[in-house]
């Protein structure tokens, strides 16, 4: 990956489709999470159709799915399929992977795999479609390993659209997504890099203190359009946070070209958007 040629770097992105067909969420989500963002484009890209989004415009993305059968019963893609149809574009593609918690040592063991036989470069957790509370200590044997191997854990916060305007939300609980949870992982795990996916609405502050107090936690500003961030996460990445937030634009929801636009609009200081466009990734990733 030539770092010095990328616009930027998209730490937030979806895998929704499969090489075989299938895709990581029920028809019920897919259109429940489509209606919500307004999203009109494709809501399932594979692998390919993503490296083509990113090759295109000079950017790369990390790439991922998430792993939830034992909370919603469906099928999950395969994070080694995912991983291993990402090192055909490794120009532009960085792999995450993804394990079922409720697993126990089965997902240590997967993420030991995924990361020493696959290449990932991280993981990626959703509380709240995965159905746990983060800070549970039967998931710290996980968390333990992800610590030894070096790569970050990207958690879902906040408010989600999966689920969003069904009965019941689909029985998708967002208190799992409280980032304060994520507070007691990063103290008990101090060399475990930490990303809060998204602004954390309705626990934004929350998020933006456990950033501020917490060396090994990260912001990622995915999920929402720019124009829409809390004002107080606009000051954060401005100023004392601008070394700790990512560019990530939830594709394929929200496409990185919508959100580059209401960015361009956001009033930042000139050193700091190439910190949040790329230079924050690269060293968050390891990529350097």
């Amino acid at each position: 990956m030539d770092l010095s040629a990328l616009t930027a770097i998209d730490v937030h992105t979806h895998v929704e489709q499969d090489g075989h067909g299938c895709f990581a969420l029920d028809q019920e989500l897919l259109d429940a999470s489509a209606k919500y963002f307004r999203a009109d484009q494709d809501r399932t890209p594979t692998v390919g159709s993503i490296a083509e989004h990113y090759r295109a415009r000079n950017m790369a993305a990390v790439v991922f799915t998430v792993e939830a059968p034992s909370a919603t019963g469906h099928p999950a893609l395969s994070s080694e399929e995912i991983a291993d149809a990402a090192a055909e574009h490794a120009d532009v593609l960085i792999p995450f992977g993804s394990v079922d918690p409720h697993a126990g040592k089965a997902a240590v063991a997967r993420a030991r795999r995924l990361a020493g036989e696959h290449g990932v470069r991280g993981f990626k957790f959703h509380p709240s479609l995965q159905a746990f509370e983060p800070n549970d200590v039967r998931f710290y044997p996980l968390y333990e390993a992800i610590q030894e191997l070096g790569v970050p854990a990207l958690f879902h916060t906040g408010q989600t659209g999966i689920g969003a305007g069904l009965p019941g939300g689909h029985g998708i609980k967002l208190r799992y997504s409280n980032p304060m949870l994520l507070d007691d992982v990063a103290a008990d795990f101090p060399g475990l890099t930490i990303i809060l996916a998204h602004p954390s609405v309705p626990w934004q502050d929350e998020a933006i203190s456990v950033a501020t107090h917490k060396a090994n936690v990260y912001i990622d500003l995915s999920g929402w359009s720019p124009k829409y961030f809390p004002p107080q996460l606009v000051r954060a990445a401005n100023s004392l946070l601008k070394r700790k937030v990512l560019f990530g634009s939830d594709f394929p929801v929200i496409t990185p070209d919508r959100w580059l636009a209401d960015f361009a609009a956001l009033d930042l200081k000139d050193e700091v958007r190439p910190l949040i466009l790329k230079d924050n990734a690269i060293r968050v990733l390891g990529l350097a």
